[in-house]
């Protein structure tokens, strides 16, 4: 009894169709309430992705007729663009990049692993489907955000890479990338925890502020928790109090990551000491927190705040780093 298999090529060419058939569901759908002239939604991105398959699979060694097929393409899509430009004034490519990219299925499918034109595809419904998302997010950014996120990535993967990883003295494991290591560990974490601030937790409570600023700064957060708290009601200091108990309660975290990252020998001993520490400050703000009669949560943005101000303004921490590195130094 013979045992049935599929021929040859047959689960290529249906990934091929399966997934260019999504790619052009996800146009139609982000177009349905659009008047705007479409070269082509769901059965045009199929064929797209059919036609490039055939072209790769009829000469696959030179790939000349799949080139001769995307300069054909390319000029027909080129061609829609301009004429979209010129009656109705729009300048989107994303639709004319996703058919190219629909084209390109076919050699992605056959040549590359599973997980990559997979992965390939996701990031493609993912970006059509997240525009608003992206337009809700550029508005909410301030004017200096991509500075500080280029300053992250100069100290941590243009300067940190370029450093030895050799000792400076022979007796001490001291080595220069080690030392900047330390400060684009500190560095990180307290961007990270701004970004969570920010943009995650925005105008959330005084609870949620605490735990997340102690991440970011303990001590500029509870600066600002105790000159908020100054002009709060009577019956919302329970609130501030206990946010304060959780930003210790985290910087004792913060610093058991570092520890951790740098000697986990260290970090082994002083793991029941600082975990005590840290559930200790945590639950002194719990019982005070359930102790009163939970208020409303307030918001911890203000953009008269002076203090909040200057916190945004220094999300990487970057001096409070340096300092760390020094410290790390001078200890070894």
């Amino acid at each position: 009894m013979n045992e049935f298999t599929l021929p040859d090529g047959l689960t290529d060419v249906v990934l091929v169709l399966v997934f260019s058939l999504l790619i052009g569901l996800s146009q139609r759908r982000l177009n349905l309430n659009n008047n705007t002239t479409l070269f082509g939604t769901d059965r045009t991105f199929t064929l797209i992705g059919l036609f490039g398959y055939l072209l790769y699979h009829f000469k696959p060694d030179d790939f000349s007729l799949f080139a001769g097929g995307g300069l054909v393409l390319a000029l027909l899509l080129g061609l829609n663009y301009y004429m979209k430009m010129a009656k109705e004034g729009e300048f989107g490519m994303t639709a004319i990049i996703t058919a190219l990219i629909t084209y390109c299925m076919g050699p992605l499918v056959c040549l590359t692993p599973s997980w990559f034109y997979v992965s390939v595809v996701v990031v493609i419904l993912l970006l059509s489907e997240m525009k608003s998302t992206f337009v809700e997010l550029a508005q909410k950014m301030n004017n200096d955000e991509f500075i500080t996120l280029a300053k992250f990535l100069l100290i941590a993967f243009i300067i940190l890479p370029m450093l030895p990883d050799e000792r400076i003295i022979p007796d001490v494991s001291l080595t220069p990338y080690r030392i900047w290591l330390a400060t684009v560990i500190v560095s990180a974490i307290s961007y990270i925890s701004y970004l969570l601030r920010q943009y995650v937790f925005h105008g959330s409570g005084v609870l949620v502020s605490g735990i997340i600023g102690g991440l970011y700064s303990s001590t500029a957060t509870i600066t600002i928790l105790s000159r908020k708290s100054k002009s709060a009601p009577v019956d919302k200091l329970p609130d501030y109090l206990t946010a304060m108990y959780m930003a210790i309660g985290m910087m004792f975290l913060r610093l058991m990551i570092i520890i951790a990252i740098f000697n986990w020998t260290v970090f082994t001993h002083l793991l029941l000491p600082m975990t005590f520490m840290m559930l200790f400050s945590c639950g002194v703000g719990l019982y005070t927190y359930l102790r009163n009669k939970p208020t409303k949560r307030l918001s911890f943005e203000k953009d008269d705040d002076q203090q909040v101000q200057e916190a945004r303004e220094n999300p990487l921490e970057f001096k409070v780093a340096l300092i760390f590195a020094f410290l790390f130094v001078l200890f070894s």
